[in-house]
Order: C-alpha cells, then sequence, then structure tokens
C-alpha cells in the first residue's frame, strides 16, 4: 500500500466537503479494526496549513469507535495555548485529547545513523552519527499514527512536512539539532524548495529503519494564496505511507508555493502576521524565503508588530542573544570555541540561517516588547514600525511588486506561504 488519494492542480481549490469526503475514503483504504489512534498534526505556527480541520474531521470520524489521542509537533516550540488549539482545531475537541510533545524529556531512543551515511549525504561537510530519539508515545500501542501536516518550501529539509514531522515534530534534541546543522554546513540555498536533499535522506532513513514497524500513514496538503480572493486555497490533498504522496505533493508545491523571478530585487518587505510570529526563531523565515531574491546591497525590511522574544525555548532565546545573527565563520568560530553552542547545533544553525552573510541588509521593526538594543545586538538593523509602516504605505501594499515614491517595493504578507527566488539562483 502506498498513495492511497491524490488530487491536486494548481488552479485547483479543494472545498471542504471535498476534503472531508477524501479524508473519509483515507480512512476507509486504512481499513483495520481502529481501536487506538494518534493524529500528529503541527502546532499553530503552522496554522495556514488547514492541518486543523483536518485533524477535527478524523477525530470527528473516528471519536465513536477508537480512544484518539492528539500529540501536535512542537519540535523546539512552545507548547499551545487553548486559545491557539480552539483557534486552529475548533471548538468540538477535548482538551483531554491533546498531548503536549516535550524533545528534552520525552523520548526515547531507536537507533542511530551511522556517520558514514553522514558522509556520503553531505560530500563529506560533516561526519557525525545521529540518534533517532522519538516521542515515547509513538509506542503506546497505537493501530494507527496519522502525521497531517502541509508540503511547503522549507529552509532546513527542502520541502516541509513528510518524515520531518515524526523526526522532529516528535523527535529529540539530537536529532533536532544535528539535521539542522546538517542542512546549513550543505548550504540551505542548495536545498530551499528541492524534494530530495541531505536532511531528508536522513530523515527518510531513520523513519523507514528505526520505525519502519509502525503503522504511519500521512496526510499531506498543499496550500496557497488565491491571487482573486487573498484567501487560502487548498491546492492538493496527497495521502500513504510511502514516498509517493510526498513526492507527488512537492511537484505540485514547486508549481505553487515557488515564486521564481526574472531579476534579483533590491528591497523586499516582508509582514508577520501578530498571530502566527512572535520570535525570530519563526519570524526569520522572512529572512530564508527571500535571501535567494535579493540582491547584493538590497534591504529586506520585516514588519513585527508580535516581536517579544529570540527563542521560544529559553535556553535557544539566551544563546541568539548571546552569539547573534552573524553568518557562517562567525557561528562556525563559536561552535568551535563553545561547548554550550557546540552542544544545541540546531541553534548554531538557525543563526547562520538567518543571516544575509553581510550580503544584504536586514532592518526588523519590532513592536513595544523588543529595545532598539536588543534588536542591533543580535545583528539586524533597528527601523521604527510605525515610521516604516507610514513611509511605504505598507496597509495598501499588495503582495508582489509595488511603486511607492518611484521606489519599487516588493512586498510579501506571509513568508510561510512559499519561497521567492532570482531564477538563476533557483535549479529545478
Amino acid at each position: 500500500m502506498s498513495i492511497l488519494m491524490e488530487r491536486g492542480g494548481v488552479d485547483l481549490a479543494i472545498t471542504d466537503a471535498e476534503l472531508k469526503d477524501m479524508v473519509a475514503g483515507v480512512i476507509d483504504k486504512i481499513g483495520g479494526k481502529l481501536q487506538k489512534v494518534l493524529l500528529i498534526p503541527p502546532d499553530f505556527t503552522r496554522l495556514n496549513s488547514y492541518s486543523g480541520p483536518i485533524t477535527a474531521m478524523v477525530y470527528e470520524m473516528l471519536r465513536g469507535r477508537a480512544q484518539v489521542d492528539i500529540i501536535p509537533a512542537l519540535g523546539t516550540h512552545a507548547p499551545m495555548t487553548e486559545g491557539e488549539i480552539r483557534a486552529m482545531f475548533g471548538p468540538d475537541i477535548p482538551l483531554d485529547a491533546f498531548v503536549v510533545h516535550d524533545w528534552r524529556r520525552d523520548v526515547v531512543r531507536k537507533g542511530v545513523v551511522p556517520g558514514d551515511l553522514l558522509r556520503e549525504w553531505s560530500g563529506g561537510k560533516v561526519e557525525y552519527e545521529v540518534g533517532v530519539d522519538v516521542n515515547r508515545i509513538l509506542f503506546n500501542g497505537y493501530d494507527l499514527i496519522l502525521s497531517i501536516g502541509q508540503i511547503v518550501p522549507h529552509e532546513v529539509v527542502g520541502m516541509a512536512n513528510y518524515t520531518k514531522n515524526i523526526l522532529v515534530g516528535v523527535g529529540g534534541s539530537e536529532i533536532i539539532n544535528k539535521s539542522h546543522f546538517l542542512g546549513a554546513a550543505c548550504n540551505m540555498e542548495r536545498i530551499m524548495g528541492q524534494a530530495d536533499s541531505p536532511v531528508r535522506r536522513l530523515f527518510n532513513y531513520g523513519v523507514k529503519e528505526f520505525l519502519g514497524d509502525l503503522p504511519i500513514y500521512y496526510m499531506l496538503t498543499v496550500m496557497a494564496r488565491d491571487k482573486v480572493s487573498g484567501k487560502m486555497a487548498m491546492r492538493g490533498f496527497f495521502a500513504g505511507n510511502d514516498d509517493e504522496c510526498f513526492l507527488k505533493g512537492c511537484a505540485l508545491s514547486q508549481k505553487t508555493n515557488l515564486e521564481l523571478l526574472d531579476r534579483q530585487l533590491s528591497k523586499v518587505i516582508v509582514y508577520l502576521d501578530p498571530e502566527e510570529f512572535k520570535s525570530t526563531w519563526l519570524g526569520n523565515k522572512a529572512v530564508y524565503r527571500t535571501r535567494m531574491v535579493l540582491a547584493d546591497k538590497g534591504e529586506l525590511i520585516v514588519l513585527a508588530p508580535a516581536l517579544r522574544e529570540f527563542g521560544e525555548d529559553k535556553e535557544i532565546d539566551r544563546l541568539i542573544r548571546k552569539y547573534g545573527y552573524f553568518g557562517t565563520p562567525a557561528t562556525l568560530r563559536a561552535v568551535a570555541e563553545n561547548d554550550e553552542l557546540k552542544n544545541n547545533l540546531g541553534a548554531a544553525a538557525h543563526l547562520i540561517h538567518g543571516s544575509s552573510e553581510g550580503r544584504f541588509n536586514i532592518t526588523y521593526c519590532p513592536g513595544p516588547k523588543i529595545s532598539r538594543a536588543e534588536i542591533e545586538s543580535v545583528g539586524f538593523k533597528y527601523g521604527d514600525l510605525d515610521e516604516i509602516s507610514r513611509q511605504y504605505q505598507t496597509d495598501s501594499l499588495k503582495d508582489g511588486m509595488n511603486l511607492i515614491n518611484g521606489e519599487e517595493v516588493f512586498y510579501i504578507s506571509n513568508p510561510a506561504l512559499g519561497l521567492w527566488a532570482w531564477k538563476e539562483n533557483f535549479t529545478q
């Protein structure tokens, strides 16, 4: 059994009724006596994935005949609040159905990926072994483990979701840290938007070799903002238990979530929705997803009204504040000289990802919870949110190119929805 359901198209808009029929069809095709089911959707940071409604549909379909537990794939993110649970999953799922993942304490080791494979996948850039640690709840005798999520370009693994949702979403510190550093070492600009990458090979190997006896299935969406209505539309739905559904979803996402431009951009403004982005740990998607289109000596302006911290995890926040976003050489030097960063390679990778490498300027415009001194201390320029908003008339900007007082400004209302690249910087 491989692909169970596939429907997709660049102009398709799957309705809730159609989606419900497809979800029910997948459950029927999986079959068997389902008495105990674990759902692994993303957390609130993936609100646009439409995983919340899908999770609610599955829960409603199964709750009368099975115990249904839900563990959001937090990775290193903060636990979801009750308000976030309700906003994402709706009002009907009992709160006691949700389990909180603790990436430092709730995991068990199932195997080790040997260093020679890492050396092969990375072209010799790293050669450490990687322990595969996942939340112990996966081994509580479930008849079905259903991973739900969105395929979209991603800075660490190339294309988000699939096996990443397991080994990072409910994974442990070693594979989170080492996989992120692997991606940084292999150059994120060679990885983003690609279905195959050294990090993807690590995740696929870990799941297939060490979790292959678990009944893991995937429901994967491809989402895009409709250019006419401005609302999110589901362009694709793919379900199965192996690479096929993921790769078909990737092919569609590359057509719908990649914006390949004919020239580089000198000025890009990115807006971080206050409901979704409260840290640079998440908000630096503004950097990751635009760096392939920004011209040398260009400027990225990040409007971050709800910014309140750098890392959601307190230790990662401390490390970001201490070492800052000063580029690859400075970060690698800090890793070599400081055990605290060497033991938190995920944080080190994030510092690399969040830097422009000195190639373009990054101006962060926070709200009142982060000071100018804090912004400048981590290597960004500071911009006054109100002043920048007035100067560039941000309330009236539309996604894409705008002409403001004779200056071309490219606007992105949500960096999580895609990847923007100069055609010459991206190899399909």
